[in-house]
Parts: structure tokens; sequence; C-alpha cells
């Protein structure tokens, strides 16, 4: 079964809006935890302004399953900050200064020789990575050539398309990524703006699909959902049960 992993980031913004400790963002992680979710999602940005860098410490001693910190390596605190905590995994994303949220993958040809380098740091500590790459063959190919342990397949294209009505069109370049993907020795996640509506359709299609994260569609649904409840929709969409719908 797919893992789902929890981005907490939107709940990282709703606390500091306030600049307090309401919600408690380390109590909601253990709580999505016990909710059911096999793991915890972060993307700590320079400017701090959801995630803080000591927000990831805390995380790190408390959580039970699986941290998953995504960011942009070529930021040296960034990688600092992996290091020092250890996660289960590190997802690398090409996020330039300021961006609201990613909205592309790496060119794996392009940048080839410096992710080399930068998987190399990462995994030689014991720290598994992944690397966000759009669902393009040759971008697959040239994450399997940087000697990554996964990719991540940005889905926000998926999402738009499938919204329109369009679903075989909208998951077509995607099984053919992750079928690359599988062929090449890769495991497979995927995020970015999967949701109850989409999610089900997509971890049926795509073969081998490891995990997903999912935060900002999780955290609006629990709004009116509930927060346990949402999670379990989410968990219930990736083991083939009734997709949700409003």
């Amino acid at each position: 079964m797919t893992s789902l992993s929890v981005n907490i980031n939107k709940i990282a913004t709703l606390r500091n809006s306030r600049g307090g400790n309401n919600p408690d963002l380390i109590k909601t992680a253990l709580d999505i935890e016990r909710f059911g979710a096999q793991g915890i999602t972060v993307h700590p940005r320079p400017d701090e302004r959801h995630i803080r860098y000591n927000d990831v410490y805390a995380l790190k001693r408390a959580l039970n399953t699986e941290l998953n910190i995504e960011g942009n390596c070529t930021e040296d605190k960034f990688v600092a900050l992996v290091l020092a905590n250890q996660p289960e995994q590190v997802t690398l994303v090409p996020d330039t200064l300021g961006q609201i949220t990613s909205n592309h993958g790496w060119n794996t040809i392009e940048h080839k020789d410096y992710l080399i380098k930068m998987i190399h740091l990462f995994q030689q500590e014991g720290i598994r990575t992944s690397i966000f790459v759009d669902p393009v063959i040759e971008m697959v190919e040239g994450a399997a050539a940087t000697g990554t342990d996964r990719i991540e397949l940005y889905t926000e294209t998926y999402a738009k398309e499938y919204a329109t009505g369009k679903k075989e069109a909208s998951i077509k370049a995607y099984i053919a990524a992750a079928e690359k993907a599988s062929e090449l020795g890769l495991g497979i996640n995927a995020g970015h703006d999967l949701d109850l509506q989409n999610l089900q359709y997509f971890s049926q299609h795509i073969t081998g699909l490891l995990e997903v994260s999912i935060g900002h569609a999780l955290i609006c649904d629990a709004l009116y959902l509930g927060l346990e409840n949402t999670v379990q929709l989410y968990k219930r969409c990736l083991s083939g049960g009734a997709a949700y719908v409003y």
C-alpha cells in the first residue's frame, strides 16, 4: 500500500500568523501520526514563513514515523539542517528564493553533476534521497543517472487536467514516467495538488507508487471534515476504497 506523508507547512503558517504556539505544531504532527499517516513532510524555506528550522529539530525528536524534509539543496542552511537531523528521507526541490510553492521539477540532465554530488552527500549519511521531477521520460532517465533512490513526480499538471474531466489524458505521461522509473530501479513518490477527488484514480494507475506527500488540500479538507476523518479518507483513497465526494 502507498504511504501517506502529510505535509504540515500549513499548520505552521496558521501558528505563525498569531505569533504564539496555537495550533501546536508538534502535537498536531503526533496526532496525524496517531490518525494513521505513515510520515510527516516539512518544507522549510529561508524566510521561515511556515516551518521554522527549529521546528525540524523538535519534530525529529518527537516523531515515531518517517520524517521527510523537502527543500532546495543549493541553500547551505538547508543542507546543514538535513545533515544535523538525519531524516529518513530528503526530497530535493529546485525552488527559487521567495517562491510561494514548488512549480516544477529538476532538469536532471542540466544539473546532473550537481545532483550526483548532493545525493552522494546525503546517502553517505544513510538518508534516502528523492528528487522532484516532471513526468518526462528524459528527466526520469536523468534522475536515474544521478544515483537517487527515488523520484517524486510533480503532479500539478495531472490535477489540473483531471479537474477538466480528461482523466485518461491527465494520467498518460505519469504512467509512462512511472514505468520508466520502475524499469530503471527508482522508487516512486508523488505530490502537489493531489486531493480527495483525484488521488484514488492516480494511485490506481501508477504502479509501484510508494508514497504521496499531501499538505494543502488535506488541511483544507480538515476544516470541514475534521483532521482525523480527513487522514482516514486519504488513506482510503490510497487503499482503493471509494473516493470521497463533497
